[in-house]
């Protein structure tokens, strides 16, 4: 019998999660003794990290790296600090090269050692569920779709099972990825600046964005 496609009921989980952080985010930067002691701690870091400008940058581009690869470890903790060091257009560029360098790892993960370096349950549910119904060889539409809807762990990991085109699968990361950096910087930007408005659009807007890819995604399939 062949797998399920998840319930809808399963992707309000992230959301739900997102909701409650951004809320507790919104809440603790709005407070002026959180945000005092929060550029206390960045005016302490930067200069560690122009000190040491070559390491600082490896070390965000390979946390980055492992945020697209791990579903427990996010780079957006790291997002303020490097903005309030480099500016926004040098961490957004970061950003995404780390990010694209996590998607082609779980694209090779998936394309030469068939299993996840981490298991994760639920990644594993979803990789399950849609593997049956994706086409070998989908396009660039079909991936894009898949990079919006699903956990950043999961698409590269299922199209390079599945033996999607290399330069379908890198293209579509790219694009994805792109605005979920600016996005990312400019939440980060927020933070340090201590913008609770912009904080909300930025959620709202992500939160609209992968619940239509998700719809999209789920449509297509079902066809």
């Amino acid at each position: 019998m062949s797998e399920r496609l998840p319930a809808a009921s399963v992707h309000w989980r992230p959301v739900l999660a997102v909701v409650l952080g951004l809320a507790l985010l919104i809440t603790v930067v709005s407070l002026d003794a959180t945000h005092d002691a929060l550029h206390r701690l960045l005016a302490a870091a930067e200069p560690v990290i122009r000190a040491h400008p070559v390491a600082g940058v490896l070390v965000f581009v390979l946390l980055s790296a492992a945020s697209a690869l791990l579903a427990f470890f996010s780079s957006a903790l790291l997002v303020p600090v490097a903005v309030y060091t480099w500016g926004a257009w040098p961490t957004m560029g970061l950003l995404w090269l780390g990010w694209l360098l996590g998607g082609l790892t779980t694209y090779g993960v998936g394309r030469w050692l068939r299993r996840p370096l981490v298991h994760s349950t639920r990644a594993a549910r979803l990789v399950d569920a849609y593997a049956e119904r994706l086409p070998e060889h989908a396009q660039f539409p079909l991936v894009l779709l898949l990079q919006f809807a699903l956990p950043s762990e999961v698409p590269g990991y299922l199209c390079g099972l599945l033996g999607v085109r290399f330069r379908v699968y890198f293209a579509a990361l790219a694009v994805a990825e792109l605005p979920y950096a600016a996005g990312t910087v400019l939440l980060g930007e927020g933070v340090v600046e201590q913008r609770a408005g912009l904080l909300v659009a930025l959620g709202a807007l992500a939160l609209a964005a992968g619940l239509v890819a998700t719809w999209l995604l789920r449509r297509r399939l079902r066809r």
